[in-house]
């Protein structure tokens, strides 16, 4: 099922080619890159069969194209290619590789002898020591496989054995000089095919397959002013090309989502440096156009673009300015002790010394709403979301940064950035009682807020009933609002270099 879903969607996010005369070029290949570490490549081919089978080859490919995921067809309507084989080959020639190739025969070795006099010395190949470079493999649970395996090849076949005068040594001698270029060795990743044709014909064909070695990441820079909450925010997306093959005049497009794919390969995560444009916020057309597709969100950049091989390209795909934002001070002071993070809530219910210990750490946060109405209102992929104040004199300072899941439109953002420096929280527990007999519990708790600012703060305190799900809180000096199950807030207000004490008794029973 989950493989079927797959294939759905690889078939429907391939855009259809036109056909095209004999005479035109191949038009630069389509890249739907996913942020998964892998991508789908569309690419357009000449044709040119004869009646009977016909071999074509293509070495316009990238190293790490999973076979099974190639897909051949005419772009002829009425016509259809039949595929009578498909071969895919990447292992390119290298000195290691040749060696594999000569075992067993006798070439010539560059070395220097006892006067240091470099002579060409003859050395027969008992073994190359080639081992293939395997692409990581995973079973059907995610885990990877055959590491065993691999690691006891790599131990014992890595060192070439080589014949010389009757007298055998591990290592070469010298360079080795190879008598011709084996009719085996290829010098690029090579996909073939045995086509049969019933007649001969001119065409073009589209193959598509999916790759890894190829991944994208959105970052954003978020500037406030001197004062206030008002921010500019810049969306940078991140291409990063390892494929071992360029693109040039690539149309590309960036899934977000959270699609299922069997094997995974995991990318390499970057970053890049502000940039001062990002503080540029004049009016410019957009580089990147978004909309949804499936259950998923589709980034199509407007232009082509050349992707090299290594290349690690950033284009800008979101900008806005006037985001009206809210600062949030928030206090969680329950810290759990280690030794109890394992214990069922059956257990936990009655140990008299959980949640005892305090977090004196007030966290900031920001908070803003992805809608029109706030100057956004597009889908944000996830990504690394960096906050920056500007200071009195006119310098960008760094405030802090966090990572956003993707976030549909209309929804509300809410981030940690740190701790407040000039505020602490106190979390102690007064009160403990409990009735096995009656089965129920009693447990009192005081929160103290100290702020040594020289303006009031509002702060959210958030407190967790962790004992049982069934509770009431029986005793309050303050109001409060449920935020979900087993969880509720204190909207408090604390006065300029001042304290607020907070308490509450919730009543468990089972």
């Amino acid at each position: 099922m989950r493989t079927a879903l797959f294939l759905a969607v690889l078939l429907n996010c391939l855009a259809i080619a036109q056909a095209q005369s004999d005479t035109q070029a191949p038009e630069g290949a389509a890249l739907t890159i996913y942020n998964q570490s892998f991508a789908v490549v569309r690419q357009t081919i000449p044709l040119q069969l004869r009646s009977g089978t016909n071999q074509l080859e293509i070495t316009d490919v990238t190293s790490y194209l999973e076979p099974d995921s190639v897909i051949l067809r005419d772009l002829k309507d009425g016509e259809n290619l039949h595929i009578l084989e498909q071969n895919y080959r990447s292992d390119v020639a290298s000195q290691a590789r040749l060696l594999s190739l000569y075992e067993g025969k006798t070439v010539d070795f560059l070395a220097s002898d006892s006067s240091g006099q470099r002579k060409l010395m003859p050395g027969k190949i008992i073994r190359s020591g080639y081992v293939p470079q395997y692409p990581q493999t995973y079973d059907p649970y995610g885990q990877p496989s055959y590491q065993q395996q691999q690691a006891y090849v790599n131990s014992r076949s890595g060192e070439p054995i080589v014949e010389i005068d009757g007298k055998v040594q591990f290592g070469l001698p010298g360079q080795p000089i190879f008598p011709a270029l084996s009719n085996a060795a290829i010098l690029k990743p090579t996909l073939s095919w045995l086509l049969q044709s019933e007649r001969s014909r001119n065409s073009m064909a589209e193959f598509s397959y999916v790759t890894g070695g190829m991944t994208w990441h959105a970052d954003y820079n978020v500037v406030a002013p001197v004062t206030g909450n008002s921010l500019d925010m810049v969306g940078w997306v991140t291409l990063d090309n390892q494929t071992g093959k360029s693109f040039p005049n690539a149309r590309i497009k960036l899934m977000a989502g959270d699609l299922n794919k069997i094997n995974p390969q995991t990318g390499i995560a970057g970053g890049y440096g502000f940039a001062n444009k990002a503080m540029a916020l004049e009016i410019s057309v957009p580089a990147v156009t978004e909309r949804s597709f499936d259950e998923y969100h589709l980034y199509t950049l407007e232009r082509p673009t050349t992707l090299e091989d290594r290349e690690t390209k950033q284009v800008e795909f979101v900008r806005a300015s006037g985001i009206s934002s809210r600062r949030i001070y928030v206090y969680d002071g329950m810290q759990i002790d280690q030794n109890y993070r394992n214990y069922p809530i059956e257990s936990i219910r009655e140990m008299e010394n959980y949640g005892i210990e305090s977090n004196p750490k007030i966290w900031t946060m920001v908070e803003f709403d992805n809608s029109k109405q706030n100057h956004l209102g597009m889908p944000l992929p996830k990504g690394r979301m960096r906050f920056y104040r500007r200071d009195s004199d006119g310098q960008l300072e760094f405030t802090g940064e966090n990572l956003i899941d993707h976030t549909p439109k209309d929804e509300t953002i809410r981030l940690y950035t740190g701790n407040v420096f000039d505020a602490v929280g106190e979390h102690k527990r007064t009160a403990y009682k409990i009735n096995r007999n009656e089965r129920w519990l009693d447990e009192t708790f005081e929160i103290k807020l100290r702020n040594h600012k020289k303006e009031p703060m509002k702060i959210q305190v958030v407190e967790h009933l962790y004992r049982w799900t069934n509770w009431e809180i029986v005793n309050n000096s303050d109001a409060f609002t449920q935020r979900d199950a087993r969880t509720i807030e204190f909207p408090v207000q604390v006065p300029p270099e001042g304290e607020k004490v907070i308490t509450y008794t919730a009543h468990y029973s089972w």
